[in-house]
């Protein structure tokens, strides 16, 4: 016997049309350049672009590419092309104009919504992606240079403040994201509306990332960056107040807009937080964060240190998530279950809990696995790959690459190392590309990251494989220290050997200005391995 509810297809439209009617005066705020509309506004511009795309002949099913920073014309586009039954492209403006030609032709672009003053990069590439017809140029005070491109804004006069969205299949695709391309070329996500609804709808209870219309939300993640953590869905979904940063991304500029507009939760990647811990730690009290009730972590494994130094120091409580390209992306979220917040517990076991990837969010389902694809024990000791499957997990990549990351029964392998411990908890203890094999025996380059970032000298801490004729692999560590402050190999091998057996210390250091990050702000180890890997066989 069949349940007899209503066949309501999960769709975008449901969320634009939700926050016209029930919303319409919410904000929704550029920080640069400043630009202040309603959802009301926004929804009549969104109906103006989708006219506007339908008649330059963008069709159901075709590609829509977007080069761009958060702000609101691309949020815009973020709901009329999909809404439109075509696909938004987000383009990663970080990406080397080799990476985005070979992306934007295997997405067979039709499109492309370019800022203005990203009009050189696209330039760059633009005559490798034969499959664009139109570049439309939207102006984030660029220089104004004439050429053949359509200004969106020019594009958008006149067309109808309302438009006939189709009623499409739920299974329909609706935005594509690429892989950073960290192991092969980047291979393409391809989100559905479905995927997306469900995706947005589980991210916003409160046991998840917690989003009411009440809030303010700050997706200081790009929007060209894994669906921006599906945080413009989610907010005009539940009517909350958006504010796009554009690409002002500093920690000054970051501060000064979370005041400003009142900010109650920020999602970012851990390097643009430890700069923002950092500036907070040098100026205590010049600064009112006070409305921030969380700061959302994701992208690489946050530090313990960091976690607890903005609890501490400024009572800025940190959201740790874990998720990936292909889980559109939210994974896991690292909150402590009721249980486990007892009188018993120290300080540090909580803080454990807090710095861990949690666990998993409704339908979501993980396992780890030995090398040879055997289901490992959930004892918090045994480190395996991480496989998760689910309805906003990617079943394949576009184009039918990479089929060798789905197991025979169904699970997507992470390329993560983790435990999983009796509660359900994940800890990332690498990736499986950077994981450190000394010996024969695993050594977790992150629990050393993190407690080398514990050091009160250290600013940021990347910990990599350095060749070695013996024991094969050895892991060596490069340090970029806080303004003004410097600690010897011998003090940071001190303070890592309170914690950790001797064959797990790095046998050795290089001090850097800056570790070497990849287009979505992780570590680039594989810069590090090329630029120093063989600093051990040089001895």
């Amino acid at each position: 016997m069949q349940g007899r509810m209503m066949g309501f297809p999960l769709l975008l439209t449901h969320f634009l049309e939700r926050a016209r009617t029930l919303f319409p005066s919410v904000e929704i705020v550029d920080g640069a350049p400043f630009h202040k509309y309603t959802y009301k506004q926004f929804h009549k511009r969104t109906s103006q672009l989708a006219h506007a795309l339908q008649k330059l002949g963008v069709r159901p099913g075709d590609r829509v590419a977007s080069l761009a920073w958060n702000h609101h014309r691309h949020l815009e586009a973020y709901f009329a092309v999909p809404c439109m039954g075509a696909v938004l492209h987000t383009l990663n403006l970080r990406l080397h104009p080799d990476e985005l030609a070979f992306i934007a032709s295997d997405a067979e672009d039709a499109i492309v919504l370019v800022d203005r003053s990203l009009l050189p990069l696209w330039r760059s590439f633009a005559a490798r992606v034969p499959s664009v017809k139109k570049v439309v140029v939207m102006d984030d005070g660029g220089v104004n240079i004439l050429d053949d491109t359509t200004d969106y804004e020019a594009l958008l006069v006149g067309e109808p403040e309302t438009f006939a969205w189709p009623a499409l299949d739920e299974n329909a695709a609706a935005l594509l994201c690429y892989t950073s391309g960290t192991t092969g070329n980047p291979k393409g996500v391809l989100y559905s509306h479905r995927s997306t609804v469900l995706h947005t709808l589980v991210a916003a209870m409160g046991d998840t990332l917690g989003v009411r219309s009440a809030d303010v939300v700050l997706p200081v993640v790009p929007m060209f960056h894994a669906n921006a953590w599906g945080l413009p869905q989610i907010a005009i979904a539940v009517g909350a107040k958006l504010v796009l940063p554009g690409p002002k991304l500093d920690p000054a500029s970051l501060v000064a807009l979370m005041e400003k507009e009142r900010v109650t939760i920020a999602a970012g990647v851990p390097t643009i937080w430890l700069g923002l811990l950092a500036l907070l730690d040098a100026n205590p009290k010049a600064h009112d964060l006070s409305t921030v009730r969380s700061m959302i972590i994701g992208g690489s494994a946050a530090p313990a240190s960091m976690i607890d130094g903005f609890a501490r120091r400024h009572n800025l409580q940190v959201t740790h998530a874990w998720g990936m390209t292909e889980t559109n992306p939210l994974g896991s979220v690292a909150h402590e279950k009721p249980p486990l917040q007892n009188a018993a517990r120290t300080e540090a076991e909580r803080l454990s809990l807090r710095a861990s990837q949690g666990y998993p969010v409704p339908f979501v389902e993980t396992r780890h696995v030995d090398e040879s694809g055997r289901a490992l024990a959930w004892d918090g000791t045994s480190m395996g790959e991480l496989e998760v499957r689910g309805p906003w997990v990617a079943s394949s990549y576009f184009n039918d690459v990479g089929q060798d990351r789905w197991t025979a029964d169904g699970w997507f392998k992470t390329g993560d190392v983790v435990t999983i411990d009796a509660e359900g908890y994940l800890r990332i203890t690498d990736r499986a590309k950077d994981v450190i094999k000394s010996g024969g025996e695993w050594i977790s380059s992150v629990a050393l990251e993190n407690a080398l970032m514990a050091h009160p000298a250290v600013l940021e801490a990347a910990v990599f494989a350095g060749q070695h004729p013996k024991w094969g692999e050895r892991p060596l560590a490069a340090i970029a220290f806080k303004p003004g402050q410097s600690a010897s190999k011998d003090e940071l091998t001190t303070h890592l050997a309170a914690h950790f057996p001797k064959f797990w210390l790095p046998d050795d250091y290089v001090f850097l200005p800056q570790i070497p990050r990849t287009s979505t702000g992780k570590f680039l180890k594989s810069k590090l391995r090329e630029l120093y890997g063989d600093l051990l066989t040089k001895r």
